[in-house]
């Protein structure tokens, strides 16, 4: 690998795939779910994401909560999580790219996603590295992005070269006080968008503060 390539970062949830674990619960099962774990505190799913949990000690404590069998949870959740869809021709796009960059797809996520997720949908051929936050230990906007930082070390390029998608507006701005050129995904301005730019010999680079679709 020409380690002097830029680095092109990708998210995955809110920009590859818009998924949801649990989907499949019951409406008022997932309703319970929805204000325990994601409502005005996060706490538990962020010390999750960043690895103070396993997947089953997550479900364990959400059967006792939503009162539901931990086998039948523990069942929807793992199927769940090996039928998300990501759009095959992002990913497509994304391995065609990899002559020209470093593919790091770099996600704020949980063990469920590399023990089940990246195996079960084949995302390992697409991309070069895969980085996790549950096994980084730290998110994405932690210490002002060291994490990106960390992998421009790694393969010895300047981050004044790298490109981020992603669909926070947070990790977007810490990536461009960086240096890096950070690319916000919304409603119409999809991964899909920014990626047939991207093939277009770098159209995009250096452009970020001229973009409408930066905060």
């Amino acid at each position: 690998m020409n380690k002097n390539k830029p680095i092109l970062f990708c998210d995955f949830d809110g920009t590859l795939c818009h998924d949801r674990y649990w989907r499949s619960l019951p409406p008022n099962k997932h309703e319970k779910l929805q204000e325990l774990f994601f409502g005005n505190d996060t706490t538990f799913i962020n010390d999750w994401m960043r690895g103070k949990y396993s997947a089953e000690e997550i479900n364990q404590s959400i059967s006792q909560r939503i009162e539901m069998p931990f086998e039948s949870l523990w069942d929807i959740f793992v199927s769940d999580c090996k039928t998300m869809r990501v759009p095959k021709e992002a990913l497509e796009m994304l391995n065609s790219l990899r002559d020209r960059y470093i593919v790091i797809l770099i996600t704020g996520n949980m063990d469920s996603f590399t023990r089940f997720t990246q195996s079960a949908l084949g995302l390992e051929n697409y991309f070069d590295c895969i980085s996790n936050s549950f096994y980084e230990g730290v998110h994405k906007t932690d210490n002002e992005g060291e994490i990106f930082i960390k992998y421009t070390n790694k393969y010895k390029v300047s981050i004044q070269t790298c490109i981020l998608i992603d669909d926070s507006k947070k990790v977007c701005k810490i990536f461009n006080k960086l240096g890096g050129t950070a690319y916000r995904v919304i409603k119409n301005r999809d991964i899909i968008y920014y990626l047939e730019k991207l093939t277009d010999r770098d159209a995009l680079v250096g452009k970020t503060e001229n973009h409408p679709n930066f905060p």
